[in-house]
């Protein structure tokens, strides 16, 4: 697949050098010609000097043969004039644009444009760590339907098998993490205090998840 990564700050070297480790044709945009000095020696992409969503720029970097556009450019504005120049005139379905403002991120979420709200995934991520026991999500779908949650598991669910928390409403737990390691969970896997879950499920459905999990498997707190 080809890739046109458009910015080439740390992020856009870094994800312009992965992209191509993966065995992808990658081409990076960036206005500013010493910004392509993060590229890695022996770099094989290509290089265009531009700005990101002039639609010449972008052709030169081969969008009309790309699989996915990822705007991460250092402005919001840009990011996602990108992002809508690539979707609506070039019909690139797999489109990401990095936000620094979470307001704005939601917005175009909800407009379904996927986006990296970068400041608000640094702070849940800081948050879950420092106060595990506030609720955050992880992750959610463009749509808003569907959402990846990581919750510490309550001392009252020790022992109970991992499984125990799916629901026939549709929460699926994906991975018990412990002492650091991820597993993906099994029928015979116990639940022990201290584990952190990650749990898939509807994004209506995270209330009455973290209500379970305080009153336990049997209902009680």
């Amino acid at each position: 697949m080809h890739v046109v990564v458009v910015g080439c700050g740390r992020v856009g070297a870094g994800l312009a050098t992965a992209i191509e480790a993966h065995g992808h044709t990658v081409a990076v945009v960036d206005r500013r010609p010493a910004a392509f000095s993060r590229l890695p020696e022996g770099f094989a992409g290509r290089t265009v000097v531009g700005v990101g969503f002039d639609r010449d720029r972008l052709r030169a970097a081969g969008v009309t043969d790309a699989g996915a556009v990822a705007a991460v450019t250092s402005g919001d504005n840009s990011n996602i004039l990108i992002a809508r120049v690539a979707r609506e005139t070039f019909g690139i379905e797999r489109v990401v644009a990095r936000i620094y403002d979470p307001r704005r991120a939601a917005i175009y979420e909800r407009l379904g444009i996927p986006t990296i709200a970068t400041v608000q995934w640094t702070t849940d991520q800081v948050l879950q760590r420092v106060l595990p026991e506030q609720a955050a999500v992880e992750w959610i779908d463009p749509s808003a339907k569907v959402v990846l949650v990581e919750r510490v598991v309550p001392a009252g669910w020790a022992g109970t098998p991992a499984l125990a928390l799916d629901t026939a409403g549709g929460a699926r737990v994906v991975a018990v993490t412990r002492l650091a390691v991820a597993r993906v969970p099994t029928a015979d896997l116990l639940l022990q205090d201290g584990d952190s879950v990650h749990i898939a499920l509807a994004g209506e459905a995270v209330d009455a998840l973290d209500e379970r999990l305080a009153t336990g498997p049997g209902g009680h707190r």
